[in-house]
Order: structure tokens, then sequence, then C-alpha cells
């Protein structure tokens, strides 16, 4: 059964000058729910994650600063949000529903979250509209309790994964692969075990093609026993930060090469949806609908 974490958090606690497009987070399963692709039954609401296993990734010090509420002024400017209680519980559902994706992943093959892919975050700090890391910190839960030995973090949303690779980068259970564009935020980039930067306007033949190759090889290189995949469609052409060239039938692709190839290997997979910044909604939630479309069609 195809289990998908939301909660009204995601989207309701955010300043009115915020809300587009996190307005999304309502519209999904609003969307999935109508035309018949999932059933109430398949919404799960998450938990907060606990202080435990949030500090397995991010330090106390910076975790004290979020809990009580003491960013400095340019700490919070780099996180794009005004500060708030609400705001750091939003967060932190966010990370329960990306690990409770995952205990679901490990029973039925695939889990996914409405919100995630908070890959931004660093150990120590938040930046670009993400304040905690939800792959890696479920990442590192799984590998405590040892219910995986070796992770593979597929992130192609349309910015590198900054803070994942930072968090991982002298962790060898957690293989961190980030495919995105070359001239995109963040504008230092950090090293993951495979990036590939792709030029402005890279369009679906090519991207496919790249990824396809890429995703083969890896498999074979890594090994893994479990898979986050970061499912950002700021890769559309239509997008207004993304700078890429991705029709909407080329990201559908995308998906299916990620979620086929799991599949067909038996290797769990959890999904964060990421970003997506279209001027027209409509390509922001047709596009995130077609990943859960596929994960139904492919996994059940």
């Amino acid at each position: 059964m195809l289990k998908i974490a939301w909660s009204k958090e995601f989207n309701h606690p955010l300043p009115e000058g915020h809300r587009f497009p996190m307005i999304k987070y309502d519209l999904i399963p609003e969307q999935l729910l109508y035309e018949g692709t999932i059933r109430p039954g398949n919404l799960f609401q998450p938990a907060f994650l606990s202080e435990e296993n949030i500090l397995l990734t991010h330090t106390l010090e910076y975790w004290h600063k979020l809990k009580y509420l003491e960013l400095s002024p340019a700490e919070i400017r780099k996180t794009g949000f005004p500060l708030s209680k609400e705001l750091i519980d939003r967060e932190v559902v966010i990370m329960g529903g990306t690990f409770e994706a995952s205990m679901f992943a490990k029973k039925y093959g695939i889990g996914m979250n409405v919100a995630g892919g908070t890959h931004h975050a660093y150990t120590d700090k938040g930046e670009g509209f993400c304040l905690l890391n939800d792959n890696a910190i479920s990442a590192n839960i799984l590998i405590a309790r040892k219910l995986a030995t070796k992770v593979l973090i597929i992130d192609l949303d349309v910015h590198q994964g900054d803070g994942t690779a930072e968090i991982f980068r002298n962790k060898n259970e957690v293989f961190t692969f980030s495919m995105h564009g070359a001239n995109n935020f963040p504008a230092k980039k950090e090293k993951s075990d495979l990036d590939i930067p792709l030029p402005d306007k890279t369009g679906d033949k090519e991207y496919l093609k790249i990824l396809d190759i890429t995703l083969n090889s890896l498999l074979e290189k890594v090994q893994p026993d479990f898979i986050f995949y970061q499912s950002g469609v700021d890769v559309l052409s239509s997008d207004k930060l993304g700078k890429l060239g991705l029709s909407r039938e080329g990201c559908k692709q995308r998906d299916f090469m990620v979620l086929d190839l799991c599949k067909r290997n038996n290797i769990p997979l959890t999904i964060s949806m990421g970003g997506g910044y279209s001027e027209n909604l409509k390509d922001i939630i047709e596009a995130h609908c077609n990943t859960f479309r596929l994960a139904q069609n492919i996994f059940f």
C-alpha cells in the first residue's frame, strides 16, 4: 500500500507572503484524491521527530538555536523564512514524515512525503528554505538502527544538495549524488560523492541520457540497500528559478527511471518532493502528482 506523509502543518504556519508555492502541499493530495490515484487511507499524519533522532545529524548548538528561537538576524535571512515556533514545529513534523515514510518503504518498497527534500540544511546551519535535513536525518536513523548498511541519496532537484553533501562528506555508509544546474543556487557548491552540473537549458534528451547512464553505473558501484530520492520539479523549463529545460513529460520520465530502477532491484525507496517554482501553479502540481501516479502504478 502506498503511504504518503501529509500534514496541514506543511502549509498553514507559513506567513501569507510565503504561501506560494507552499500551497502545493494542500493541492497535491487534493488532486490525487479527486482523480482516484489515492484514497484517504494512503495518507498518514506524521508525528514530531524526536530530538534524539535530530541530533544524529545536526549539532546540539544549532538545534538549540532553532528550538529556543535564538538564530541571529543573519542566520534567519539565510533560511529565507521569518523564525517562529510554528515554523520549527512544521520542520520537525516534516522530518518525522520522511522518517516514517522510510519505515513504510521498508515494509512496502516505497514511502513518500508530500513535503521534505530540505537539502540545503547543513549540520550546523540552515539555508534556502531548509532548516533541518530530512533525507540526511532519516538515512542516519536507518544506519544507527542497522536497518540499512549502504544508502544512496539521489538528488535531482535543480539546486545542488549542498547541505546533504556536507553532512555525509566523511561517512562511507551514505553515497550522495546530485545532478543540478551548474549556474544556480547555491553559488558555492559543496562536494558530493558524485556531482553532475548541467548547463542552462539542458533539455529532455540530454538530461535523460546522462541520468540513465549514471543511475545504472551507480547501482553497480554503490550497491545500496536503501535509496532516498529528492524529486524537485524545478528542473522544468517553466520554472522561474531553475534555468534547465525539461518538459513535464521529461520530468515524468526522469521519475520513472528512478522508481523503476528501485522496483526492479528490490531496493526500498523514500521520496521527498523538493522544489518547484513555475509561474503557473498547475505545472507544479501536475509534475509533482506524476511522481505519485508513477509510484502507485509501478509499485502497486
